[in-house]
């Protein structure tokens, strides 16, 4: 587990605040960046540029190989990740290495009960030099931001996220801000002590493209990690294979995967098969997910086209989290696991 005031290339601020030298010229550089044009320009080079980070991930994050996929698909798809799974088993270590390798700005947010709004996007400080108010940007302001146990806040300090996720910015005192691209947001949660924690809204939940758990590792997996903690931190070993103009080169690339009209009629019929089946299921907005995900997908096996078993591969971890049975679970992977048994490619 990392420390709340830890952050990547950015800064050191404590979660939940912003860090010292924090500044709107400083978010806003992290928008402009290297110059368009270079980076991944085929599927083939998204494939290559990704199995650069993949290995350099693995490194820290052992056994974990799907997961750091799931991370790129997600940043790749435009996306935001949520990792629901008990404490201690590297939700924290793979975001950072992730943003560590694509040499991203990295900030952290504890959430807490008495979290604000405005500890997480930022608040106007009076200055008294000047007589006017300056911003001082909140961690929101990253490349990648973990949202640290997202399920110890309460639902008006959550939705502080809602315009950040949907639309990559903020508005504070009725003027908007512009995050950082790319913006991503990896939420974690723990699903062992749901008398302390609150549920996620229904419309945050929503604007998680993926849910994915990380699971314990095996015997031999462990044993490689305990090897690998003897000396300094494993992230701090964590190099940049790739930069923020790759990852916008890439994210362009995928944007121009190919998904036929078949593949997008399928998608559609996996979604209404959700809502007819279950008290709440996929919104429009996760059937676009899956598309975006299946195209990023695609492209991490070099492809420029989406095919039925990409739709498959990413189907469980875009819709389960958006289906709701009517027993009032939230668990919806078997309705989805019905779906994609009943329904066919037409």
């Amino acid at each position: 587990m990392t420390d709340p005031g830890e952050s990547g290339p950015v800064g050191t601020g404590p979660a939940g605040s912003a860090d010292a030298e924090s500044s709107d010229a400083e978010a806003a550089g992290a928008t402009t960046g290297a110059g368009a044009g270079s980076g991944p320009e085929t599927p083939a080079d998204v494939a290559t540029l990704a199995d650069r980070i993949v290995e350099e991930v693995e490194d820290v994050i052992v056994g974990k190989r799907d997961a750091v996929e799931h991370v790129l698909v997600t940043v790749l798809a435009r996306g935001h990740l949520l990792v629901e799974d008990v404490p201690g088993v590297g939700k924290t270590t793979l975001a950072k290495s992730v943003a560590r390798s694509i040499d991203g700005s990295f900030k952290r947010v504890q959430f807490t009960p008495d979290l604000l709004p405005s500890d997480v996007t930022g608040v106007n400080v009076f200055n008294r030099r000047t007589d006017e108010f300056d911003f001082q940007p909140g961690p929101v302001f990253a490349n990648v931001v973990l949202g640290d146990e997202i399920n110890r806040a309460p639902p008006k300090t959550q939705s502080a996220l809602l315009e950040a996720m949907e639309e990559n910015q903020v508005t504070t005192d009725g003027t908007t801000r512009e995050l950082p691209d790319p913006f991503c947001v990896i939420a974690t949660q723990n699903d062992v002590e749901p008398g302390q924690t609150y549920e996620l809204p229904v419309a945050e939940v929503d604007r998680f493209t993926k849910k994915i758990r990380l699971g314990y590792p095996d015997t031999e997996e462990e044993a490689a990690i305990l090897g690998r903690l003897t000396g300094d931190h494993p992230v701090d070993s964590v190099e940049p294979v790739a930069t923020i103009a790759d990852v916008r080169a890439a994210r362009r690339v995928v944007g121009e995967v190919e998904a036929s009209e078949a593949v997008r009629e399928y998608v559609a019929r996996l979604a209404v098969f959700t809502r007819r089946n279950a008290k709440l299921g996929a919104s429009p907005r996760g059937s676009l997910a899956l598309i975006r995900a299946s195209q990023a997908r695609a492209a991490l096996d070099g492809r420029g086209y989406v095919i039925p078993d990409d739709v498959q591969t990413e189907a469980p971890t875009v819709l389960s989290h958006r289906v709701r049975t009517e027993s009032g679970g939230t668990d919806g992977a078997d309705v989805v696991s019905d779906a994609l048994d009943r329904i066919r490619v037409e």
